[in-house]
């Protein structure tokens, strides 16, 4: 199991702790620190089955400043590679299957 976690963030963190409590150790990228690649992200996009636009987080300050027009999912991927903070969080892959766990339970449908 993979978890893409922002410590800073407090549902990333109960994310991270449902997994924990159920007694796996999951790979923690902290994608602030090692921001995913543009073909990772199309691998994450391919295992969730969306689109760059749902992974994006449309409320954070900076995404206003970049004017991207989400039906471009070529910009979207690479405004998110430059700007990780922007990565919808937390995200967790496991056996070839992947959630966006927000809510935090839904990390629950990958047990």
């Amino acid at each position: 199991m993979k978890i893409f976690h922002n410590p800073r963030c407090s549902k990333s963190r109960e994310t991270l702790s449902l997994i924990q409590e159920q007694g796996i150790k999951p790979e923690i990228v902290e994608y602030l620190k090692t921001p995913p690649t543009v073909e990772e992200l199309k691998a994450l996009l391919s295992l969730l089955t969306m689109r760059p636009r749902d992974i994006i987080r449309t409320k954070d300050e900076s995404f206003a400043s970049l004017h991207l027009n989400l039906d471009d999912d070529a910009a979207v991927l690479v405004a998110l590679a430059q700007h990780p903070e922007l990565l919808e969080r937390a995200i967790v892959v496991r056996d070839g299957r992947a959630v966006v766990a927000r809510p935090p339970e839904k990390v629950r449908d990958l047990f």
